[in-house]
């Protein structure tokens, strides 16, 4: 569940997922003294993993060298076929042009982590993270079939 979090956070990049999952795990074994049970152990490495993921997200937006996003913005010929056959990697790569907080509903939505749970991890109501819910499932529609 954490490695998908993370999958949906960096657009599907398998490598940094997997460097990411590992690094949430290390922090959740550090913080195994601290965790202080107000909520499920589920929601609390969750947290632990949005922030990971947020954390990495604003080291790469800092950074000015920008030359791997170009680097990963040349795809060849077979990853484009792949794209067009994987209904996966366009669902990832369309997640990857949401907003933050949008990617990780999303990306609990396909852990199929309860709602009810979201809107905990969240911080929102219920009813308001229905609302998301369903602007994001618009949102991700048009990025897909525009693709």
């Amino acid at each position: 569940m954490v490695m998908q979090l993370c999958l949906g956070f960096v657009k599907g990049d398998q490598d940094l997922s997997k460097d990411l999952t590992q690094e949430v795990f290390i922090q959740v074994w550090n913080g195994l003294d601290r965790f202080r049970q107000d909520s499920s152990s589920k929601t609390w490495i969750y947290r632990i993993t949005v922030n990971t993921c947020l954390n990495y997200l604003k080291k790469q937006k800092s950074q000015e060298n920008r030359m791997a996003e170009i680097l990963r913005g040349q795809e060849t010929s077979d990853e484009i076929k792949l794209m067009e056959t994987d209904p996966g990697k366009r669902l990832f790569e369309a997640m990857g042009k949401l907003p933050e907080i949008d990617r990780l509903i999303t990306g609990l939505l396909l852990e199929e982590v309860p709602q009810d749970e979201i809107a905990a991890i969240l911080g929102i109501s219920d009813g308001n993270l229905r609302v998301k819910i369903h602007r994001i499932k618009r949102k991700l529609k048009k990025l897909i079939d525009h693709e």
